[in-house]
Parts: structure tokens; C-alpha cells; sequence
């Protein structure tokens, strides 16, 4: 290289400018030849210093030429058979393009994508043939999050391979009449709910890969400094779109890689320029913009923008006209290039100046047309693979161009519209087959044939052996492994099942037993306490002392409070994982530690604790992933409930979370108002996951209240589990009606109350429930309700609310979240049935004012248990009246949810 090839003319410049800037480039370029890029690296870091010094107002641009970053010289040979590679993608293309066109031409509502694979084909054979390791016996396999978009490509290879028949690939997005064919139906994206052992990771809601990639490479390094499994030699990779990026989610970990020093994760960015509806960045290049993000957060950045076709065009533009013009052409005009013949590239890109035109002359129009961006180009890809597995203390994004719908021709390649073609008609059917030089006849084009070489072909017999090299097949989902046992109960509980009337909050009832659980010399290492921040506040800073909080690199300051018993440790084998202001990072962790025993055949149990309307509000997308990855693990929603925590107002109190639980399958969801109903749910929950390995995990709000803890009731423990048991009953003398209370969590402090004044002012009887879960009652009712209808013939079942409750006595449900939660179970019941709940926004005040404002206080339930016995005819209206002047009642005030 000389200064020419990389001179650029500045505004305003003389011919003596020039000259200077030419004498100092080739003073660095003489610098490189003679001294060496690491002694270039010294000087140009201390006259960056030296410039940072000076009043200059000057800072490094973030950005490197539009070139590769790995030049010719710098490329590895290749190591595979590139004429089959690239035969083999070529069927791969086509097997995914017949997959979705042979399924809209069948049902036109079923969707796919074809444009997305057909970008990104290349990317993903390189990591097939030579890079992405499976999990055996010996070693842990590296970990692949795939782009969601490509997934027919996916299901094409395992279909070559052997894994997939032709039957399944004709069921793709035909899930359920699959079954009746009995054939595997293939799901859209890549979900492990409905392929549990093909899919490892959901990817298909943009952004949930990204960020989740990350945490899974953290959380291996976790396990290695903990001691817990030796990780080392494997990889995370991801294969994510450029308009992707956009995500908060993509782009808010990336600053933690770097920190975290996670040379073990490699992200290919797919930058075919293109998002659903048009152009990433028209009016600008997304790929510059990626590398001056990515290299800011600190990674390591690899730009692949040009195949080898590119490198003569390179080594004969002397003057550097190329590199101009490529620097100055935006993604839109890119796009514009993909889409159009070599005709119009030639005349619109390489017609721009006598020095372009001359480097493109001894090309062809159909040359010009075939020459490959870098994503594309089996070669460059390799390279910049093996580039990142060397890469060391950092993690590394490789920013891939690639054409949308590469192959498609006329019918899509570029295309503005290309994101939603699912179809092709005869002629681009012929010309995608003619393009990729397949074996396939005229007729055998048109009908959308699938196409799979003969097992003793060389094609096949090369993709087995690629694939026997690292390991074995991908992807693959592992569920088996060890089952963790359980400690007694009473070892680590039995404060809480015998709380004698000791006063205490939930949280910090819980915080007692994870302490207990964490001294259990078998289950203890494997816990996972997690937080997003705000350990203190729920009462868990006794375990920095105890367990500490991980740290990548130790503990390099003396923290202010070292002479305290509570002071702030982080360690390398810390067991805390305390993640800052990030509910996003904070549940990806717990995804990563909930699904360690598939992952990585290590069973593992995270609690992540939290403010709970920080999560399922805020974050329920990535618990919708956690969902459908079956994680296992514990979601404990603190300071729970829309008036127990009374200051914080507004967007603090939570009464909704329960609701929104109550819609994930897979969740099970409690709300207990005891330490000793929580002990119970703690159990179960842990021999549930543990022990039966059962793929379900649970979330649990904890209130902070203090308040009197009774003993745990002998024999209700599978009723907690139900979601509702007895809690007491108040009978008077000469009574004048019969109520049933249903109270949960905090709330069922103020139904107790309720009963005692029901028996004391009004004479009238009570039975009150403790509801430890209305979702989980609606679950086992619907269930029987199911099932009656459907054995007709049968005794019917009857479900365990309709078991608990009476049908002739009204009842009156009272909770801390809006009115939606009890009515869960509404149409099961018989008898009159009225719901109390927070409905509304949240406001600032103590928890009595709260309580009285949404009417849920015990005077509300007093009044609410007379009017229905009133609606019942067993008592005079007048009585509803004289409670209302008894307690004060505001009749005229704005109901809660329009105030």
C-alpha cells in the first residue's frame, strides 16, 4: 500500500497540503514496513494523547474505510471443499425457497420468508461446516442463536442431513395438521416450546436473541469462575439482521460484553441493508454505523463487505477512486445496485468517473452483475470467523453485507417488496435454478420439487463428515440431566411454617429461606440469587458477606463500607449476580441459569427478585422467551401489590403482574398473604423443577408489609398448591346470614378484619379463604370443565373451587390487583360472586388511606358481604345504609379508576 491508495482530498486543499499529508502517510506507512504494526500502534496512541492535550479540538472519527477489514494477505487458505460448500448452499436455498412457496400455494394465510435465508445462506454454512461445535459426551458444544427470519433455511439443512423428512418440510407452519399426517409440523421461528429437541433458543421477537446471547456467554464464564463446569472452548454465536439492530435490546448489553471481556461470543450481523419495508439506513450506511457503536462499547469489529470478485478491482485502483466512491454511495443506492442488471451498475455505479469506468472494462455485463458482497463469499467468511476465534479479551460483531433475496433475480433480490414474497412465479423459478446451476428439469422447477442428492453423493457424504468433525448435528436440544434433591422443608422453613405470631413481611421471610437454602451443601452451590439492583431494599445485603456478588475481574477497590458487617464484597467466584438498573439484563440472566440444565446439562435454580411491576409490565416479552425456552426457576415479584407499597405512587404499585402471569401456560403464579403459604409454594416449586424436572417456573409476589405470621394450618399444603384452603370461620348466635371471603396476599389481612366486624356489628357468619392463586384455580377449573364436556358420558369432575365453595352463600373476593384477577374464576361459580380490587392508577400515601381509596378496605368488604346478602333477601336494605354512616362511607367520591 502507498500513500495514493489511501489519500483523500480535503476542501480547500493546495497542492502543497497535499504534498505534506502524502509525506506524513508515508512516514507512518514506513513506520509499519520497518517497525512493525505494534511500534505504528505506539506513536499513533501517544499522539492521540499528545492531541488530547493540546486545544485543538480534535477526536479520532469512528470509522474505518468501506473495505474489509481483512485484507488478501491477511486471509487464511481455505480449508473445505469450496465447489461442494457452495453447491450444497445452493440446494439449501432452494429446499428453503420450495418450503414456504409450496406452503403459500397451498394456504395463502401462512406467511414465511424466503429474501432473509437467502442473504444470510452463505453465513450460516461457513459456521456449519467449520466453526459451530456440538455438545458430546466430552465437551460442551457452542451455543447458536439464529436469525429468526432463516429458520426454513435451518430446517433445509437437517432435512439434507437426514434429521427432517420430506414430509415435515411440506408441513412447515403447519403445526397442527401436521400431526394428523403424521408428520412433524415445523415451526415459523425457532421455538424450543414446540420443537423441543431441535430449537435451543427463541429468537423470533427481534431484539430477544441479542441481548439474551450475551448473558448466556456471561453466564458460562459464571459457571467456569464458580467452578461449576469448565467452559472453556466454546462459543456463542449469533446470527442477528442489521435492521435488528434497532432494538433497544440488541444494543443495550453490548457495553457488558466488552466489560465482561467475552472473547467466547462472535455476532455476525447480517447487513443486507434492508428491513421489512425498504432501507435500513437509505440516507446513510448501517454497517458504519455499527462499527462505530460496536467499537465504542469496546468489541471487536470485523467489516465483511466485499467477495473476492472485489480484490483485482482493489489492487488496480491506484488513485483510490473506488474506495471514494464506495464511501460515498448510501445504503439506499446499494440497495438500488442490488436490485438492478450489471447493465445499470455499470453505467450508474462504474460510470460515475473516467478512473471507475476504466477498472470496470475488462469486465462483462453479467460479471459485474455476479460480483458478491462479502457475506456471500464462502472465502471472506471463513476469514473473518477465524479472525474472531483468535480475537482475545474482547467480543466480536462482523458486519456482513449481503443482498436481500440473493438469487431472486428480477422476482426479488433488493426489491423494496422482497421481505413479504412468499411466491415465484415460473420464469423467476427457472432463472433461481439457472443462477445456482441446480440439477433440477424444467417441470421439476415449476412443481417446486424438493431436492436432496443421493446419500452415497458427494455432497452428502461431505456435509456428514463436516458435521462429524464438530461434534455431531445442529441445532439440538439436550434436556436431559441430573436431578437435584430437595431439602427438608422444615430445615430451612420451619421459622415460617411455626411463626407463632412473630411479625416479619414476606420479602423478608423469603430472604431467610434462600439464606437457609444457600448453606445446603448439595443444592446451595446451584442457586442463583439475582437483582437488578436494590439488593438492600429487599433485605438481601447480609448475603454479600456470605456468598458475594460475581465479578469477572474480583473485587480491585476497598469498598466504603469494608469495616461493616454488611459491606459491599464482589469476588470472582461471587454467587450473587447483581446486575444494575437493567430488568432486561437481570431477566436474561435468570433465562441463562434457568435453562442451564439443557443448555448446559447443569441444573440450576435462579431467584430473581425485583420490584413486581418491573416485570412482567416492563420486561414481558423476554418471560414470554423465558416461556417458551422452558426455563425453570423462580420470578419473585417484591413489594408487591397496588397498595403495600404505599409512598411510591404511580408507576411503583403494581396491580397488574398477576394478570399478565396468568396468560404465560407455563407459569405458575402465587400470591401468598403468610411466610408459612410461602414455605409450601417454595417446596413444591423446587421438587416440581428439580426433582420431576417438570418445565415450569414460577413467579411469587412478596409484599413488605410487617405484620403477625400464624403457624401454617396442619394438612393444607397440596390446598396452597391448589390455590385456596380454609383459613377460619366466624359463627355467631341467632346469625342473620352466611358469607364466603376470598382474600389474597396482603389484602387477606383486611377480609380477616372484614369477618370480625361482619360477626361482631351485623350478627352475620363467615368462612374465610386464604387464595394463594386465582390463576391457578382457573387453570384446574377450566381443565374440568373440559374434560366434563368432553366425556359426556362420564360422572363429571369437580374442580377445587367448586369444592371449597358453597353454592348458597354469597362470596366476596378481595384483592391488592384489579378486579380482573378474581374474575378469573367467576363463571364457575354458582353462587352470587363480587369482586374488590385496585382498578386505577396508583397514588402516594399510607397503606390505610390506599386501602380505603380503592375500596378494599375492610369496611368496603363489610359493605360489599351486606349488599349481596340484601340482593339474597335476607336482609332489609336499610341495613347497607346504616353501615355506611357506621363506617363513613364517602358515596359521593370519584370511584378510584376514574380519579
Amino acid at each position: 500500500m502507498s500513500a495514493s491508495d489511501i489519500q483523500t482530498q480535503l476542501p480547500g486543499q493546495t497542492v502543497e497540503d497535499e504534498q505534506e499529508m502524502a509525506e506524513w502517510q508515508e512516514a507512518l506507512l514506513s513506520v509499519i514496513a520497518h517497525g512493525g504494526k505494534v511500534r505504528a500502534k505506539q506513536i499513533l496512541d501517544r499522539l492521540v494523547a499528545l492531541a488530547g492535550t493540546c486545544e485543538i479540538g480534535w477526536r479520532p472519527s469512528h470509522g474505518t474505510p468501506y473495505i474489509n477489514t481483512i485484507s488478501v494477505e491477511q486471509q487464511p487458505v481455505f480449508p473445505g471443499d469450496l465447489a461442494l460448500e457452495e453447491r450444497l448452499a445452493s440446494i439449501m436455498r432452494w429446499n428453503a425457497l420450495v418450503m414456504v412457496a409450496r406452503a403459500n400455494q397451498a394456504y395463502g394465510e401462512l406467511g414465511g420468508h424466503i429474501a432473509s435465508y437467502a442473504s444470510a445462506a452463505d453465513l450460516f454454512e461457513v459456521g456449519f461446516n467449520h466453526f459451530f461445535k456440538a455438545r458430546t459426551d466430552t465437551r460442551g458444544g457452542d451455543l447458536v442463536f439464529y436469525q429468526p427470519h432463516s429458520a426454513p433455511g435451518v430446517y433445509a439443512r437437517a432435512f439434507l442431513e437426514g434429521r427432517l423428512e420430506e414430509q415435515d418440510l411440506q408441513h412447515y407452519r403447519q403445526e397442527i395438521s401436521a400431526r394428523a399426517n403424521g408428520a412433524r409440523g415445523l415451526s415459523s421461528y425457532p421455538h424450543p416450546w414446540l420443537m423441543p429437541d431441535f430449537w435451543q433458543f427463541p429468537t423470533g421477537s427481534m431484539g430477544i436473541g441479542p441481548i439474551s446471547s450475551i448473558y448466556q456467554a456471561r453466564f458460562m464464564r459464571y459457571l467456569e469462575h464458580r467452578g461449576l463446569q469448565n467452559t472453556s472452548g466454546r462459543t456463542v454465536w449469533g446470527v442477528f439482521g442489521d435492521g435488528e439492530m434497532d432494538e433497544p435490546e440488541s444494543m443495550s448489553a453490548l457495553t457488558l460484553a466488552a466489560r465482561e471481556g467475552l472473547d467466547n461470543l462472535v455476532w455476525v450481523v447480517n447487513c443486507n441493508l434492508q428491513r421489512l419495508d425498504g432501507p435500513v439506513r437509505g440516507n446513510g450506511r448501517i454497517i458504519d454505523e455499527l462499527e462505530a457503536l460496536f467499537g465504542g462499547a469496546g468489541w471487536n469489529v470485523i467489516k465483511l463487505v466485499w467477495g473476492s470478485d472485489w480484490d483485482g478491482l482493489f489492487a488496480r485502483d491506484k488513485d483510490g477512486a473506488l474506495v471514494r466512491a464506495l464511501s460515498a454511495t448510501v445504503d439506499g443506492q446499494f440497495q438500488t445496485f442490488a436490485a438492478k442488471d450489471g447493465r445499470f451498475n455499470r453505467e450508474h455505479f462504474f460510470g460515475q468517473d473516467e478512473a471507475l469506468a476504466h477498472l470496470a472494462q475488462g469486465l462483462t455485463d453479467e460479471q459485474i452483475d455476479r460480483l458478491k458482497r462479502g457475506g456471500h463469499d464462502l472465502v471472506k467468511i471463513f476469514a473473518a470467523y477465524q479472525s474472531a476465534m483468535l480475537e482475545g479479551k474482547k467480543p466480536t460483531v462482523i458486519l456482513a453485507q449481503t443482498k436481500k433475496g440473493f438469487g431472486m433475480g428480477d422476482a426479488g433480490q433488493g426489491k423494496m417488496t422482497v421481505h413479504q414474497q412468499k411466491k415465484l412465479d415460473n420464469e423467476a423459478l427457472i432463472a433461481f435454478r439457472n443462477r445456482f446451476n441446480l440439477p433440477l428439469t424444467d417441470e421439476q422447477a415449476i412443481s417446486l420439487s424438493f431436492f436432496k442428492p443421493g446419500d452415497g453423493s458427494a455432497e452428502i457424504r461431505y456435509l456428514h463428515e463436516r458435521r462429524r468433525a464438530l461434534g455431531g448435528y445442529m441445532p439440538t436440544r439436550p434436556s436431559t440431566c441430573e436431578s437435584l434433591a430437595v431439602p427438608d422443608v422444615d430445615s430451612y422453613a420451619g421459622f415460617a411454617i411455626a411463626a407463632e405470631g412473630k411479625e416479619m413481611s414476606t420479602t423478608m421471610a423469603f430472604v431467610r429461606m434462600l439464606s437457609g437454602l444457600l448453606r445446603d451443601k448439595q443444592l446451595g452451590p446451584r442457586i442463583v440469587p439475582i437483582v437488578a439492583d436494590e439488593a438492600r431494599t429487599f433485605g438481601m445485603a447480609s448475603l454479600f458477606k456470605q456468598i458475594g456478588i460475581y465479578s469477572s475481574v474480583g473485587q480491585r477497590y476497598e469498598p466504603e463500607d469494608i469495616g461493616s458487617i454488611l459491606s459491599y464484597r464482589e469476588a470472582l467466584d461471587g454467587q450473587i449476580l447483581e446486575e444494575g438498573i437493567s430488568e432486561a439484563g437481570a431477566i436474561s440472566s435468570w433465562v441463562a441459569a434457568a435453562t442451564s440444565y439443557s443448555v448446559h446439562g447443569l441444573p440450576m435454580l435462579p431467584f430473581y427478585i425485583y420490584y413486581s411491576m418491573f416485570g412482567f409490565q416492563r420486561i414481558g416479552d423476554l418471560i414470554w422467551a423465558a416461556a417458551d425456552q422452558r426455563a425453570r426457576g423462580f420470578l419473585l415479584g417484591a413489594t408487591a401489590g397496588r397498595t403495600t407499597l404505599g409512598g411510591e405512587g404511580l408507576q411503583h404499585q403494581d396491580g397488574n403482574s398477576h394478570v399478565m402471569a396468568s396468560m404465560v401456560p407455563n407459569c405458575r403464579a402465587y400470591d401468598p398473604a403468610f411466610a408459612g403459604e410461602f414455605a409450601v409454594i417454595l417446596d413444591h416449586g423446587m421438587r416440581q423443577m428439580l426433582e420431576r424436572q417438570v418445565d415450569e417456573f414460577y413467579y411469587v409476589t412478596l409484599m413488605n408489609e410487617n405484620y403477625p405470621q400464624p403457624n401454617l394450618p396442619e394438612g393444607v399444603e397440596q390446598a396452597i398448591i391448589k390455590g385456596m384452603y380454609a383459613f377460619a370461620r366466624h359463627e355467631v348466635t341467632n346469625t342473620r346470614g352466611t358469607v364466603q371471603l376470598l382474600g389474597s396476599g396482603t389484602i387477606l389481612r383486611e377480609v380477616i378484619a372484614a369477618a370480625e366486624l361482619l360477626a361482631h356489628d351485623w350478627s352475620i357468619d363467615s368462612q374465610v379463604w386464604s387464595v394463594t392463586s386465582f390463576s391457578e384455580l382457573a387453570r384446574d377449573a377450566r381443565e374440568v370443565e373440559r374434560w366434563n364436556r368432553l366425556h359426556p358420558g362420564q360422572p363429571a369432575k369437580c374442580s377445587h373451587v367448586q369444592e371449597c365453595l358453597d353454592d348458597s352463600a354469597p362470596i366476596i373476593a378481595c384483592t391488592d390487583y384489579v378486579r380482573a384477577l378474581p374474575q378469573l374464576i367467576a363463571s364457575y361459580l354458582e353462587a352470587r360472586y363480587t369482586v374488590l380490587g385496585t382498578d386505577g392508577f396508583g397514588r402516594s400515601d399510607t397503606r390505610n388511606q390506599l386501602r380505603r381509596f380503592f375500596e378494599v378496605d375492610r369496611h368496603q368488604i363489610v359493605l360489599s358481604a351486606l349488599t349481596s346478602l340484601v340482593h339474597e333477601g335476607r336482609l332489609d336494605a336499610s341495613v347497607c345504609a346504616e353501615a355506611i354512616a357506621r363506617y363513613a362511607i364517602d358515596v359521593d367520591d370519584v370511584a378510584p379508576w376514574d380519579a
